[in-house]
């Protein structure tokens, strides 16, 4: 974990990403509609992102060109001046050893220098690490927003910045 990279995703980078993603909602039993396991753009990430780069990143980790995660963050437009962190997975083996938190900051620092005031993300109650993390890194819980129709993410999660 010495040699850890953190650069903007790649089109080469897509289906490997795709797939940390996939096994980490699988290994959750979140495999189902309503996460991100089916949204339509995760076989193609790197498409999605770089579509609106003045509005949205997603950065890779790799450990000695292995990828070994990655976080996305993307302007939020139901809430004003507000960018949503989305997709941010670890393989087990990069899991405990602070990445999780330097991928968060990383998106947090995108989001500051676009200009948002505010930082928005959903997760699931069965992710706690992940909610241990968000909650550290001055995350506070919200009331399930009325925009959000469907899915089956049922913590919600914003912060000021």
């Amino acid at each position: 974990m010495d040699n850890i990279k953190i650069r903007l995703i790649a089109e080469k980078d897509n289906a490997e990403i795709a797939e940390i993603i996939r096994a980490n909602l699988k290994k959750f039993k979140l495999d189902i509609p309503g996460t991100a396991y089916f949204d339509p753009e995760l076989n193609c990430l790197s498409k999605y992102y770089s579509a609106l780069p003045e509005k949205r990143a997603y950065f890779i980790a790799e450990d000695d060109n292995e990828i070994i995660g990655g976080a996305g963050i993307a302007e939020f437009e139901n809430i004003d001046c507000c960018a949503e962190i989305q997709k941010l997975y670890l393989t087990d083996a990069a899991k405990g050893k602070g990445l999780g938190r330097r991928l968060m900051q990383t998106a947090e620092d995108f989001a500051r220098e676009k200009n948002y005031k505010k930082l928005y993300l959903e997760t699931h109650s069965d992710l706690k690490a992940a909610i241990r993390l968000y909650e550290k890194l001055g995350f506070k819980e919200i009331d399930r927003p009325d925009f959000v129709l469907h899915g089956t993410m049922d913590k919600f999660y914003m912060k000021e910045l």
